[in-house]
Order: structure tokens, then C-alpha cells, then sequence
């Protein structure tokens, strides 16, 4: 029998087969424009929108999506042959796959074939929110200076040509340009990406672009727009064709591209917003004045836990998270680490049980479902480390807190970085933007152990500290003698 495609008038054959919108996607308004339409962004945000219509018929919520590059073709492409569905696949830890079809984004821009209309889209009098999830790099910063890159060459053309945007600056400010000709309000700014104080970061890097192009609405923008920072989460792995030839053999359905997520969700936003937002806090979403708190308890136990698995379980010979998390002794060092050195520094956390949280990630990190690469999660750990691990390090070197597990990890990554070889020899897929630096420096260990915390932008003052330093030189040579770093594992539990 011939798959059903995924389209509007498909709907009612397949909401007999799985749950389908039930409400009137062609009376949705689009009170969001969303920038850089990914896995993650539907599994989070437009999920959340989602509900909303089913539950509470906020028609005024619906999301138009926008790419501003030519790699978001693809996806601009079957977003429009679907009508904007796909179908969101919810792998729980008991091998049950909950499968339903999500109807929140009803349009898709591609701005590289018509960049007048994404900004009539930003500047029409519905959008209240323009929301982005564009990677860490999308915010064009410099990684040693945290300054906005001025010689970008995407830059340089659109501040010469500020009718013919290329980056998310150059169209958020003709968008915002366009609204106060019209008389309109701004929209709010909402980055969701997993960068630390994103809103922070976004109201920085838009605001020394516009002053750049355009001193007066930089200080427009200054006193109208807000950037409310938020913490998001939910592990949403690359979709692979597995999910597709499920979707064919369970529902006879044919999407092109869906989306693959855990159950866990969970959004916690600074309530600061320009022009309305949508009553997600009927849905579990925390608003909050401050986001600080929840956001450095995410880093320093989601983010830095996957570290700590997937470092030392690359050497090992692991290929998942949850395959780590099968082995008991790995499970039982990643929670010593959060609970002997990360939970001792997050103070106390309104709205949060912390036994409960640590908890949680154990159950999400041990999902066999959802099968999170190793090679995944170590991807880039130059970037990470220095934001996810260091600074509980550094924290607990401050007030004579326990270092041991952290600092193990650490030269784990030495190891790693200078072999790139598992246990049985097998090599790493290591992928970091810096991997030919970490390589050289961890290689030179045999004639200075410390030569690879001398890259000073990544491990900052670690070097400079006597306790640690000890301490890390003892873990280094265990391993390169060992090599078997279960074992030392195993001996430190």
C-alpha cells in the first residue's frame, strides 16, 4: 500500500491512525517568526505552541518560520509540501514511541530567494516575537574578545546595503526600522538557543550592529525592544531514516522530515517581553524575574554530566550516553560528580528540587531510545568545557570543595585529544573546531605534563593553581599508564 503523505488534506485519513490538529490551522495568525527552523525548535518551541491551540485555541500564536540560509533549502522545502507539519516522535526509556503530528508552523520563508518578504513578515502589525535558534556561531561574536566580528563579510555588504540583509542583524533591524515608520511596537527578541544569558548576548551583538548601520534606531531599539534571556531543554538527537521507515511501516505515513525527542521538556523564560507573549505558563513554562539560577543548573549538571560521560566513555570504547549509563561504574562517577562537586555550589534553586532534577537526568541520559552519540556530545569541547566544567572547578578550588572528578575528566580530555584512540585502538571521531591545537599540546606530555593547560583561553588560572595542578598530574600519568580509565574509575567511587 502506498504511504500517505503528510498534507492538510491528508488529515483526516491519518488522524485516524495517530493524533493529528485538531484546530483550524487556516484562522492561525502568526504571533511568532521563528529563525532558524531546526530539530530543536520543533520539538521545543513549536511543540509548546502546539499545545497551546489544542488545548487553549490561541490563535494568535502560530509561528511562520524563516531561513536565512541557503542549508535551509531542504528544510524550506518540506515544510512547504507539508504545510508546515511534520510529525514529532517521543522515544520513552520503555521503548514506547509516541508519535503525533504537529501543526503550529503554518508558513516558511526562505529569505535568500525573497528577503523583502521575511522582513514584511518580522515588520506585519501580528508578530509579536521574533524568536531564533541560529547556533552559538549565528551570534557573531569573537570567541577570544566576546565582540561583535565587524569583518564578517556578510557584515561588511549589509551595512553598505541595508536594503539586501544577508545575516539575522541585517534583517531584525530593517524589520525593527520598518515597524517604528509604521508606527508599530517592537517585537521581542527571544533567543532559544543553549548559549549561557542568550537574551543577554543577542541584545548585545543586535545592538552593536544597529548602532554600526544606524545610531538612531540603535537607541530605539535600546528602549523598545526586549531580550528576556531563557533556559531551554530537551535532548533532540539528528533524525536518522529510521524515524521515517517507522512512521511508514507503523502509521502507513510518509513525512520527509520528522522530528526525534525524549519525553523530558522544559522552558523557563525571564518575563520581559516588548509586545504581549502567549500564556505558556498554563503549560508548565516557568517566568521568572532572573533565569541566572536555572541556567547555570543546567550547565553544570545536563551539560557538563554528558562531558563527564562522554569523555572518559570515549576512551573506553562507549559508543552512546545511554551505553555509559549501562555501565554502573560510569553512571555512579557522573552522579558522585554532581552531587560531590556541582550540587554543593548551585545554592538553592526556587521552584527546584535538586535530588529530584539529578534524578531526572540520570533516567534521560540512561534512555535506550534515544541513543545520543559519544562522538556527539564531545563534539567542540574546547567551546564547552571552558563553560560546562571549568568554572565548578574553579568554584570549588575557591572554597576547598571536592576536584577529584572534574579534574579527572580534564585529563581525560588530554588523553583523548593526544592519542584519538579508544581502548581496543579503534579511532575517535573527534570533532572540535581547535582539534589540531588540543593535539599538539596534549602530545607534548611526556616532556611537560602540564603543556596542554597552557592554552590559557580554555582552561584560564587552572594552570596557576597549585592544588590542582597536583592533583592533575596524578590523574594524567594514571591514565596514560592504565589506560583503562574504568578502572580508575571504578577506584575513585
Amino acid at each position: 500500500m502506498k504511504a500517505i503523505e503528510l498534507s492538510q488534506q491528508n488529515l483526516g485519513v491519518l488522524g485516524a491512525k495517530l493524533p493529528c490538529p485538531s484546530y483550524d490551522r487556516s484562522a492561525i495568525k502568526h504571533g511568532i517568526v521563528h529563525i532558524g527552523v531546526g530539530g530543536f525548535h520543533r520539538s521545543h518551541q513549536a511543540y509548546y505552541m502546539h499545545l497551546l491551540l489544542e488545548q487553549y485555541q490561541a490563535y494568535n500564536w502560530g509561528i511562520c518560520g524563516i531561513g536565512l540560509r541557503e542549508a535551509d533549502r531542504n528544510i524550506s522545502n518540506v515544510l512547504t509540501k507539508q504545510g508546515g507539519m511534520y510529525t514529532l516522535i517521543t522515544q520513552h526509556p520503555d521503548g514506547i514511541d509516541n508519535c503525533e503530528v504537529i501543526g503550529s508552523i503554518t508558513d516558511f520563508i526562505l529569505a535568500v530567494d525573497d528577503p523583502k518578504k521575511a522582513i514584511d513578515k518580522m515588520a506585519h502589525p501580528d508578530t509579536k516575537i521574533v524568536s531564533l535558534t541560529i547556533t552559538e556561531g549565528g551570534y557573531n561574536f569573537s570567541a577570544s574578545t566576546g565582540a561583535f566580528d565587524f569583518d564578517n563579510p556578510d557584515i561588511v555588504y549589509e551595512l553598505k546595503y541595508p536594503d539586501q540583509p544577508k545575516t539575522v542583524f541585517g534583517f531584525l533591524t530593517a524589520a525593527l526600522k520598518k515597524r517604528r515608520e509604521n508606527g508599530l511596537p517592537a517585537f521581542t527578541i527571544l533567543s532559544c538557543d543553549n548559549i549561557q544569558h542568550n537574551g543577554d548576548v543577542a541584545k548585545k551583538m543586535v545592538s552593536a550592529f544597529a548602532k554600526k548601520q544606524n545610531a538612531d534606531m540603535a537607541d530605539w531599539i535600546e528602549h523598545e525592544v526586549s531580550f528576556p534571556n531563557t533556559m531551554v531543554d530537551r535532548i533532540t538527537p539528528v533524525t536518522t531514516p529510521s524515524a521515517m521507515e517507522l512512521l511508514e511501516k507503523n502509521y502507513n505515513l510518509k513525512d520527509e522530515w520528522p522530528v526525534v525527542c525524549e519525553p523530558y521538556i522544559q522552558w523557563v523564560i525571564e518575563d520581559n517581553f516588548s509586545n504581549g507573549r502567549p500564556p505558556l505558563e498554563q503549560l508548565g513554562v516557568q517566568f521568572v524575574p532572573d533565569v541566572t539560577p536555572y541556567e547555570k543548573m543546567k550547565i553544570r549538571l545536563l551539560n557538563a554530566g554528558h562531558s563527564v560521560l562522554g569523555i572518559p566513555g570515549a576512551i573506553h570504547g562507549h559508543p552512546t550516553i545511554n551505553s555509559c549509563m549501562e555501565d554502573k561504574v560510569f553512571s555512579t562517577f557522573m552522579r558522585q560528580f554532581m552531587d560531590e562537586e556541582a550540587t554543593p555550589i548551585l545554592g538553592e534553586i526556587q521552584g527546584i528540587n535538586l535530588e529530584d532534577y539529578k534524578d531526572s537526568l540520570e533516567e534521560r541520559f540512561a534512555n535506550p531510545n534515544i541513543k545520543d552519540s559519544v562522538s556527539r556530545i564531545c563534539s567542540e569541547s574546547s567551546a564547552k568545557l571552558p563553560k560546562f566544567l571549568i568554572p565548578t572547578i574553579i568554584e570549588n578550588l575557591k572554597v576547598g570543595g571536592s576536584i577529584k572528578y572534574g579534574t579527572f575528566v580534564l585529563a581525560s580530555w588530554c588523553y583523548y585529544s593526544d592519542k584519538g584512540v579508544d581502548l581496543k585502538n579503534n579511532p575517535l571521531e573527534i570533532m572540535d573546531a581547535r582539534k589540531d591545537e588540543l593535539h599538539e599540546e596534549a602530545k607534548k606530555y611526556s616532556l611537560d605534563k602540564l603543556s596542554f593547560l597552557k592554552i590559557s583561553d580554555i582552561f584560564g588560572g587552572l594552570l596557576s593553581n597549585q592544588r590542582f595542578v597536583k592533583e592533575y598530574i596524578k590523574m594524567l600519568d594514571a591514565i596514560y599508564l592504565n589506560r583503562d580509565v574504568r578502572d580508575l574509575m571504578k577506584a575513585m567511587s
